[in-house]
């Protein structure tokens, strides 16, 4: 292996072998202190880690890197303490994740490394956001992230290569080519001749190098961080590579031939890279058993302070808590609405629904210099409904961006402008197409505030529901998807006073809404609005109508169901709830709607099965059965997918059957 010092001198040479030599000793403790049960799990990238150590040393320390499994040079190379990191791999709570997460599935911002899912492709796409967050802040600075072989057959890699390239963000992206996917190998993944290839494809430069090559990790990375900060684009490198280990320890290597693990051992590049450093006379073989023992006993002393922690006590307060991250105080007005006619105290010139969302999106943009929209074709075009018409030329493209068809992507972007401390709303063009996002919405946004403390400062627009004849992929009400999710939002407004409050409150918000827009009640909605920049208290429902035979609990188009059945039917007495926030759900609201009536109909747009009606139902009938004087009725929409046909569309929504169910629950 032939190594060029370049303008290295002897001292900086020495640095370099110390920071390749600590990982390759640390996974060999590792390793034993798996074979004796003291950590669970462990993934090696022994034989690979002259890439992660020589990337990180060519990073500067402020500037975030996104590690995968095999990346334990990116954390001994940012320098976190030992101790710390054992503690993380034990489960203790004085790691790095309060013992929530396992081996490399943490980040930490003091060291500007963020932690990885088991996924792996959405990791990308968070140095897009953290890219585009040094872009506006007209930093010199770039992310990089990681992955691997395998991970290139992912969506989000095409999607997060897009993004940048689009954009043209100083984002580096390596593949670690180590020629297996868990056991699947290159020849199974991709018929390219080398993945590089692939830059041309996405307009961006690439390179392919020895990634067992230290000295050519370290000056590649260098020179592609000056090229991505001089000319403000992306760039890939493939580093071609081996591990010498399972994909994880159990798995093993059968499936691998003994003749590469040959070839492979002749290109150690921690071995290589000492035989070089004694030919340069900078080290000689008793240096470096010396510097070993001396590793090896930093190692074991650490690991000591690691084993004497405080044995972890859940605490389930704490665990509840640390869902969600801390509200600071709000820069609005909190309007409270929630009680019947109080409305009246708060006048406001009458507005449609779609012209209260825009201008709670107008006032916060104003707000927040900090706050970024997203979506397809939101700039010049105005976006599918027309709420962001007009904002590109007030706050300018930079602000006000469309997307390319990568809604994972998006997300993620949204998700790495967080860690730069920037807020972003993401307009999804429609609910149903949130599908193709999922994955960064339940396990990176919603999960990352519990797992290392940082928050995802995203709002994701839902425009959502049927009525409008729009068919079974324009129509849908997904928002039981989200509410199952610990670490979500999930609004859901029904009138224009609301539906501004709400939205604002969002934004403000440090943690990731998910916020559902009836379609239909755009412009069929109409009511005052306040024109003062104002919240509504995301977690409090409206109690909108006082009746005393029956209650009915609902929200969106449900409403306004509910509020024409009642006006329609004055011999029976409908008191209505409107719970506007679905995740976290008014309790206290639900129970005072039980007791004022002891019979409680639950309506909702969403299908039957697997809606929130089934969890509202389940609540009430274990903390308060004693209240009702007839089992809790759901009335929702057809199990079936949502018809094109008005007819088929009318026949399919809950509405159909409200009087059935509201007779029935009278007769009971």
């Amino acid at each position: 292996m032939y190594f060029d010092r370049k303008n290295l001198a002897n001292d900086e040479l020495l640095l370099v072998y110390k920071k390749l030599l600590l990982p390759r000793l640390i996974e060999d403790k590792m390793l034993l202190l798996l074979r004796q049960g003291k950590i669970s799990k462990w993934f090696s990238g022994i034989g690979q880690e002259a890439i992660s150590v020589g990337c990180t040393y060519a990073m500067q320390q402020d500037e975030w890197i996104m590690p995968l499994h095999r990346n334990l040079g990116v954390f001994t190379g940012r320098n976190m303490p030992l101790n710390k990191l054992f503690m993380q791999w034990q489960g203790n709570k004085d790691g790095y994740s309060k013992g929530r997460e396992r081996s490399f599935h943490f980040g930490t911002k003091e060291h500007y490394i963020c932690g990885m899912i088991s996924h792996l492709g959405p990791q990308l796409a968070i140095a897009d956001g953290v890219a585009l967050a040094y872009k506006l802040k007209q930093q010199h600075k770039v992310s990089l992230a990681f992955t691997g072989d395998g991970g290139t057959s992912e969506g989000d890699f095409h999607e997060a290569l897009n993004v940048a390239a689009v954009w043209d963000l100083p984002v580096i992206f390596i593949i670690e080519n180590n020629g297996y996917g868990l056991s699947t190998p290159v020849n199974e993944q991709y018929r390219c001749e080398s993945l590089v290839d692939r830059a041309k494809g996405y307009g961006m430069e690439g390179v392919r190098i020895d990634g067992n090559n230290i000295l050519e990790v370290i000056d590649t990375v260098k020179g592609v961080r000056e090229y991505c900060i001089r000319e403000q684009k992306p760039y890939l490198i493939e580093c071609m590579t081996f591990r010498m280990r399972g994909h994880e320890e159990a798995s093993g290597t059968k499936y691998v031939p003994k003749e590469l693990f040959e070839e492979w051992a002749q290109k150690d590049p921690v071995a290589n890279y000492e035989h070089y450093l004694i030919a340069e006379q900078i080290l000689t073989a008793e240096t470096i058993n010396d510097l070993k023992e001396e590793i090896k006993q930093t190692i074991e002393s650490e690991l000591q302070v690691a084993y004497n922690a405080t044995s972890l006590i859940p605490n389930t307060a704490e665990e509840l808590n640390d869902v969600y991250a801390p509200c600071s105080e709000s820069p609005a007005t909190v309007v409270d609405n929630s009680k019947p006619g109080i409305e009246k105290t708060n006048p406001g010139v009458e507005k449609r629904m779609i012209d209260a969302i825009k201008e709670g999106l107008h006032q916060s943009m104003q707000q927040h210099n900090n706050l970024v929209l997203m979506g397809q074709d939101i700039a010049e075009y105005g976006g599918a409904f027309k709420i962001t018409e007009g904002f590109v030329n007030e706050f300018g493209k930079a602000r006000v961006r469309n997307t390319p068809l990568c809604e994972s992507a998006v997300i993620g972007t949204a998700l790495g402008l967080s860690l730069e401390g920037f807020k972003s709303m993401m307009e999804m063009q429609f609910a149903d197409f949130v599908t193709v996002g999922f994955n960064q919405i339940i396990n990176n946004l919603a999960k990352i505030h519990y797992r290392w403390g940082q928050a995802a400062d995203v709002v994701i627009r839902m425009p959502t529901g049927a009525g409008v004849g729009a068919g079974p992929f324009h129509s849908q009400s997904n928002e039981a998807w989200f509410v199952h999710t610990p670490g979500l939002k999930v609004v859901y407004p029904s009138t224009p006073i609301d539906a501004k409050g709400l939205l604002i409150a969002a934004i403000n918000d440090p943690n990731p809404v998910m916020y559902f827009e009836h379609k239909a009640l755009y412009r069929s909605v109409s009511g005052p609005v306040p024109e003062t920049y104002y919240e509504i208290e995301i977690g409090k429902a409206k109690h909108v109508r006082q009746g005393e035979h029956i209650s009915i609990i609902t929200y969106g188009a449900g409403v306004h169901w509910a509020l024409e059945y009642a006006a329609q039917h004055r011999d029976t007495s409908i008191d209505i709830l409107d719970l506007r926030t679905l995740l976290p759900l008014d309790y206290d609201a639900i129970k005072a709607s039980v007791s004022r009536t002891g019979k409680v109909l639950i309506l909702h747009e969403d299908t039957l099965i697997g809606g929130i009606g089934g969890e509202i139902a389940a609540w009430i009938n274990e903390h308060y059965f004693e209240l009702l004087d007839a089992p809790v009725l759901r009335c929702a929409s057809l199990d079936t997918p949502i018809p094109f046909n008005i007819e088929l569309e009318k026949n399919f929504l809950a509405k159909a059957r409200l009087h059935e169910y509201v007779t029935r629950l009278m007769n009971y």
